[in-house]
Parts: structure tokens; C-alpha cells; sequence
């Protein structure tokens, strides 16, 4: 019998095969199953890019530097910090493709990111038909701008002329083989990566596939990304120490996310200061509610929130401040701590903000992403 390959996945490990009445299939990818994209469908191309805002000179040099390798037929890595306007650096050379009547895709790992992005996109290209495709939201697959989560990529095979991925270090994409073979099977032309912590080895990939890299240190508003302070304290001194915060920032009227490693301590973390500081909520993947409560949260109605790394990325909040509970955990990496002091200082009117990490003690991932946001601001206004 003759090696069998999977078709979708390219998967030939047998260890991922099974049999229906003697005929192989692939365990990996056998739940991805489900209608696929017309690649002929037609883009309209009188698509034009519509800012109501303008670009700060380094984002406008890199949406230059990004359009002169694409015309060079580059693949292309942007490393920028957290704020610095990722989405509009790639806007240039979306426009650049639908002029063209070209397929373009912006994908991300993250459902609750592809919702917030749709009107983004449709805003600054009131012109396109402009889609977002995720799991229970399936029915139309073709328009000409898609927006969808990495897993939806299997059905859009050699289909994309220009196909972004934001957060390539994000869960559920980063070490996940099949989403990756997903995402090269879906590529027809070149793509962009977009990323505010980049792996090295993720940086050598794309140097190895024709590819280039392209950084922007500097945030948008041209403020310095806030500095995360430490504080070494045992467990009921860290929570004696977020309750005397979150008071203060009430006063101040300033909302803030307590971020925390599992569910668990979440909950109860919660339960606690709930009965000291009123108006906040717990959101996780678990909760039935996180959706409501981040809305909530949006509008002013409540103070703060208690959060897993559910809410690292893709929330943006006038004045937030940001303490991270147990910052010592083993499930907190410098990429994740960097990512959460972003959330800090991204509003144009509110560039500043207080990150406070709190744990029993300092370890290598604090001290690298203390110093690695030290370094992007260094790089950022003395380079």
C-alpha cells in the first residue's frame, strides 16, 4: 500500500492515521471539515484606503518600507511594541493589493480579536465588502477583505495573494503545527507577520523565507511604553497591597486589570477583594459572561477587572492601569509580561500609565521584560 498523505495537512506520520472500512484518513486535521472558499470569487478594485487620522512619520516610513518589499516579492516580519498601530502599518499594503483585484486575508489566533477588528477594517475601507470568519460564524466565506482566526485558514487553500497574521506568538497558533501548515497551504502570494515579541528563532524563519524584518520601537502617540515596577511580596501582603491600588485608582478614576495566572486564583483572588472594593468582575475563558463584562468594562460601568491572560492583547482602554498578581508564576514568560504591561498608556490622551507586578519574588522573566521594554525605548528615542 502506498505511503499515505494527507491531502489538507500534508500529515504522513502514521501515528496520526486511522481507518474507516480500510480506507486512511488523518486524525490531526479530521475536525476540520466544512465547506471551502471560492477562489474565483472577484474583488471589487476600486477599493481605496480611507484614514480619518494621519500616521506618525515612522509608521508612514514603515508603510513605505513594507510596500517596497512586497514589490520585491518579500515576505515580511514588522516587529513593533505594543501601541505602536500594528493594524494601520499593514493598511498601505492592503490597499495595494485590492487595487489589484487581489485576495487579501488578516488572520489572528484569537476570536474576540477578528470581532473587534471587522469594523476597524470596514471604517478605513468603507469601499470593500469587508467579512470575518470564525467558529459558528461560517456561512459566507468570500468577500474582499477577510478577517478570520487561524483556524478557519483550512479553508482557504492556496487562496490568498496578501494574507497578514497578527499575533504569530499568540494561543492557540504559536507551536501549533497544523495551524501553521494551514497558513502556508493558504498563501498563493506573500504574507505579513505582525509582532510585538517576536521569537528569534521566529525572526530567522522568516529572514531563511525570503523574507525581511521591519521594527517600529516607538508607540504611535510617541510616548514611551510605561516601565513595569516590581514589589517582592508574599501572598496576603500582594493582596493588601492590590486593594490599597485599586482604591486609589477609583478615586482617580482610573479602571484597571489585576491579571492573574489561572482561573483558580482568579476566582479567588475575586472573592475577596470583591467584598473590600465594589464594582469590578472576574473574566477567563470559562466564564459565560466575559463577553458582557468586557463590554461593561468598555462603557465606564465597571472600575476593574480580575483576568487570565484572556485579556493580554486586543483590549484598548482609556487610563488603564495594570497590576499583574503573582507575576512570578512559571505560566508567565517574558513575552506574555511585555504584552500585558502593554495595555498600559494607548490612548493618544492617555499615553502614561502605572504597572505594577507583584510576586514573592523577582524572576528571570520579570527581569527580562523590565529590561527588554527599557531596551524598545531606548531604541525607540535615542536611535
Amino acid at each position: 500500500m502506498d505511503k499515505f498523505i494527507c491531502p489538507k495537512c500534508g500529515n504522513s506520520n502514521p501515528k496520526y492515521i486511522g481507518y474507516i472500512n480500510s480506507i486512511p484518513y488523518c486524525r490531526r486535521c479530521v475536525s476540520f471539515a466544512g465547506k471551502k472558499a471560492d477562489s474565483t470569487h472577484i474583488v471589487k478594485k476600486n477599493i481605496s484606503l480611507v484614514l480619518k487620522y494621519p500616521l506618525s512619520p515612522k509608521q508612514e516610513d514603515v508603510n513605505r518600507r513594507v510596500l517596497a518589499a512586497l514589490k520585491e516579492k518579500k515576505n515580511i516580519l514588522i516587529h513593533a511594541v505594543t501601541g505602536a498601530g500594528k493594524t494601520e502599518l499593514v493598511y498601505k499594503a492592503m490597499e495595494l493589493y485590492l487595487k489589484q483585484g487581489l485576495h487579501v486575508g488578516f488572520a489572528t489566533p484569537r476570536k474576540d480579536v477578528v470581532v473587534d477588528l471587522l469594523p476597524r477594517i470596514q471604517e478605513s475601507f468603507p469601499k470593500a465588502d469587508v467579512i470575518s470568519v470564525y467558529g459558528g460564524h461560517t456561512s459566507k466565506l468570500n468577500g474582499d477583505i477577510i478577517t478570520l482566526t487561524t483556524h478557519q485558514l483550512f479553508r482557504y487553500e492556496n487562496y490568498f495573494d496578501l494574507l497578514i497574521l497578527d499575533e504569530i506568538d499568540a494561543f492557540p497558533y504559536k507551536g501549533n503545527e497544523l495551524l501553521n501548515t494551514f497558513f502556508y497551504k493558504s498563501i498563493k502570494g506573500n504574507y505579513i507577520l505582525l509582532s510585538a515579541t517576536p521569537s528569534e528563532e521566529e525572526i530567522e524563519n522568516v529572514k531563511k523565507d525570503n523574507g525581511v524584518v521591519i521594527s517600529l520601537f516607538e508607540r504611535y502617540h510617541h510616548h514611551p511604553l510605561p516601565t513595569p515596577s516590581f514589589e517582592k511580596r508574599n501572598y496576603f501582603s500582594a493582596l493588601k497591597r492590590c486593594v490599597s491600588a485599586l482604591k486609589k485608582y477609583q478615586k482617580e478614576n482610573k479602571q484597571v486589570f489585576v491579571f492573574v495566572p489561572t482561573i483558580q486564583e482568579g476566582k479567588r483572588l475575586f472573592s475577596i477583594i470583591s467584598k473590600i472594593v465594589p464594582n469590578g468582575a472576574f473574566v477567563s475563558s470559562n466564564e459565560v459572561e466575559r463577553r458582557l463584562n468586557i463590554e461593561k468594562f468598555k462603557e465606564g460601568e465597571l472600575s476593574y477587572l480580575v483576568t487570565t491572560s484572556i485579556l493580554e492583547r486586543g483590549v484598548t482602554v482609556k487610563n488603564l492601569q495594570v497590576i499583574v498578581f503573582s507575576a512570578d508564576h512559571m505560566i508567565y514568560n517574558k513575552a506574555t509580561l511585555i504584552q500585558i504591561a502593554g495595555r498600559a498608556g494607548r490612548k493618544i490622551d492617555a499615553p502614561t500609565g502605572d504597572v505594577l507586578f507583584l510576586g514573592s519574588n523577582q524572576s528571570e522573566n520579570i527581569k527580562e521584560a523590565i529590561y527588554e521594554i527599557s531596551r524598545y525605548n531606548y531604541k525607540a528615542y535615542n536611535m
